[in-house]
């Protein structure tokens, strides 16, 4: 038989073969081994099923971002249609770790980013634009030139698993049970051990789950294991060796911006350093030549008169926190109290009823964008107090205003108060001064994070300036104790009871609202000038620290309008403080080792103070001038304050000073 005989049956086999459902035809065709005959029939090789069809069985929560929860695989889905479309991703802990030393808390908030849908092929990339270098211009190239000199960052890629009509349908499940709270790592640095994600343990919290017009939030349960857990968090979990936390997931829609197409858009405002308040910044690189490249914005939330014309007006819509309703009371109203100072500072720069405190309803989630909260943390050991927020990086605009306040705070100034007074009679009364003056504490602290959120930084020069007025609830105050007449501490004026001078400054600046043609610039610079010309002004975090810092009246926890005056003050009420030391600083019936836990905070009642009166020594005054304002840059703080701050120094190493009472 010829060669070109045998080559045509070859490939008549072979047809044969391919048409007849051989195991190299099935092959041929993508058909696993095994398969029925006839099995796939009506999808053809690449087509992928319609939303309905996938999701059928599954609840459905629909929102800003639609999802999906397949109960009986334990998956989330997302429903995606807005491509190219930038809307706001973060995260956040609402069940943490209750640990000061390690960090993690309920409610603190995770990384933010700007962020878009892409579709590529099979595949949907969440991409993070680069908003920390831009080109203001109406010119496409040109911000297409700064756009492709930078990287972006590619959060997440899904596989499209569904389509109906251009929306898309993708797991979402591993992108959620990540552990983008950092806490391997947080533990890690802590010397907490090694430990990994268990994502057997891990799930979906379906009653923090929902949806909503503007914003999305997904909850997670997450289990973490490690076979050499540290002291620490072995300490608070339940079991050594596991710890489960809550993660939370929100998908937000950024609100509109004034240069877009929508004239009540926010309106970012110009930083300034002399004003107080946190900034965005970036390099704008379609500035001109000569100006400079970086542009700063503050952090504020969006706040319009209903008249921008006149003196006082109602406003548009008012900023409103809400108080975690797990807060008990008496401390519940005071914070409640506290907190709604702030109206105080937007009623002086014309606002009427722009801010305003209110409970929390029970069935709210904290973490949901819609509400500024204040939550009340509990954790093992005593921690800090912070004011954080969500702000849309484009602009400054906070979206989210998040107070946390440490449970125990307000009961390490009862026991200041304990140290201080020695109260406690053989009868087993109980006075009053130790709760108010804890209470009155805790109302300066939720005015003192609020602000936070609000935007404003610290100010610490504010407590020397506080004889004129210049008083601020963003300084770190030591609880006021003097002697009365009759030589006995006197604590019923620990702390400041309203709003401060700089703080009204501050909102005026951050948060007016001018009628249309006002010149912006000069009228803020006007705002800041008068209060300079008060003897009102701002220094913060840089200079107050003690470590490199020489400003002589600004620092943390100090009094008096001179360090050495201060210090003098406090070292009177110590001595009276531990010349009357005894039983009587604790409860009849506690245990008399108690005694040492009132005695600490007494005996290092100036510690703070010394550190301010030690920066008098070679220190220089100085301010946050701009060329051209008047200011005074700087001068030396003259000899007689130097030595006068000397002489107070001396006075603490005092062997008089330094011994105990013999009791």
């Amino acid at each position: 038989m010829s060669r070109r005989i045998l080559s045509a049956l070859s490939l008549v086999v072979t047809v044969l073969a391919f048409a007849f459902g051989s195991p190299e035809g099935a092959r041929a065709q993508g058909q696993d081994e095994g398969q029925p005959a006839g099995a796939g029939q009506g999808q053809t090789p690449g087509e992928i099923p319609s939303i309905a069809d996938k999701t059928e069985g599954m609840e459905k929560i629909d929102g800003f971002v639609p999802i999906y929860f397949d109960a009986k695989a334990g998956k989330i889905w997302l429903e995606v249609s807005r491509w190219d479309t930038e809307f706001l991703h973060y995260t956040s802990l609402p069940a943490g770790l209750g640990q000061n030393d390690i960090g993690l808390n309920r409610g603190d908030l995770g990384p933010s980013h700007v962020v878009v849908f892409q579709r590529v092929g099979p595949q949907v990339l969440m991409v993070e634009p680069n908003y920390r270098y831009r080109a203001i211009s109406d010119d496409p190239l040109e911000r297409r030139s700064v756009d492709d000199g930078f990287p972006t960052s590619v959060h997440a890629g899904f596989k499209v698993a569904a389509e109906t009509e251009g929306t898309v349908l993708v797991d979402a499940t591993d992108f959620f049970m990540r552990d983008w709270q950092g806490v391997i790592a947080t533990l890690r640095r802590s010397n907490q051990g090694t430990w990994k994600l268990d994502k057997t343990r891990s799930a979906i919290y379906m009653p923090r789950t929902k949806g909503f017009p503007l914003n999305t939030e997904v909850e997670l349960t997450l289990t973490f294991t490690s076979d050499n857990a540290g002291g620490l968090i072995s300490s608070v979990s339940a079991s050594r060796g596991a710890l489960t936390v809550r993660q939370h997931h929100s998908f937000v829609q950024l609100p509109a911006i004034a240069a877009s197409s929508d004239p009540d858009g926010y309106t970012p405002r110009a930083a300034d350093p002399r004003a107080g308040y946190g900034a965005i910044s970036y390099m704008d690189f379609a500035t001109p030549i000569g100006e400079p490249l970086t542009k700063r914005y503050i952090r504020r939330h969006r706040l319009q008169k209903v008249d921008p014309s006149a003196a006082v007006s109602d406003v548009v819509e008012p900023i409103i926190y809400y108080l975690d309703p797990g807060t008990p009371e008496p401390v519940r109203t005071a914070l409640l109290t506290g907190g709604a100072w702030w109206n105080q500072a937007f009623e002086a720069a014309g606002f009427r009823n722009a801010f305003r405190m209110e409970m929390l309803p029970a069935d709210a989630d904290p973490m949901d964008l819609r509400y500024n909260v204040v939550q009340w943390v509990h954790r093992s050991t005593r921690g800090w107090s912070y004011g954080n927020s969500i702000s849309d990086p484009r602009t400054g605009e906070i979206l989210k205003g998040h107070v946390t306040l440490g449970s125990l705070r307000v009961r390490q100034d009862y026991l200041l108060a304990e140290g201080l007074l020695a109260p406690y009679d053989e009868d087993g009364s109980i006075p009053s001064e130790m709760s108010e003056m804890a209470l009155n504490r805790i109302r300066q602290l939720s005015a003192h994070e609020i602000g936070h959120t609000l935007g404003l930084s610290h100010n610490y020069i504010a407590s020397a300036q506080r004889a004129n007025g210049g008083q601020s609830v963003m300084d770190y105050p030591h609880p006021r104790a003097t002697l009365a007449a009759d030589g006995t501490i006197d604590v019923s004026d620990p702390y400041d009871n309203e709003i401060g001078a700089w703080d009204k400054v501050a909102i005026a600046y951050g948060y007016q609202d001018f009628p249309a043609g006002t010149d912006e610039a000069a009228a803020l610079d006007d705002i800041l000038r008068e209060a300079r010309e008060a003897g009102i002004t701002f220094i913060t975090d840089q200079d107050a620290r003690p470590a490199g810092s020489a400003h002589p009246n600004v620092h943390l926890w100090d009094n008096g309008a001179t360090a050495a005056g201060g210090l003098n003050a406090m070292m009177d009420v110590r001595r009276t403080a531990l010349d009357q030391f005894d039983e009587s600083v604790i409860r009849m019936g506690q245990p008399l080792a108690l005694l040492e836990e009132a005695l600490v905070p007494v005996y290092l009642h100036h510690r703070y103070q010394v550190e301010a009166a030690a920066k008098v020594v070679g220190g220089l005054y100085y301010t946050y001038a701009l060329r051209g304002d008047g200011q005074e840059p700087v001068r030396f703080v003259p000899a007689g304050e130097q030595m006068a701050a000397m002489d107070a120094l001396m006075r603490t190493l005092d062997p008089a000073e330094l011994t105990l009472p013999e009791q």
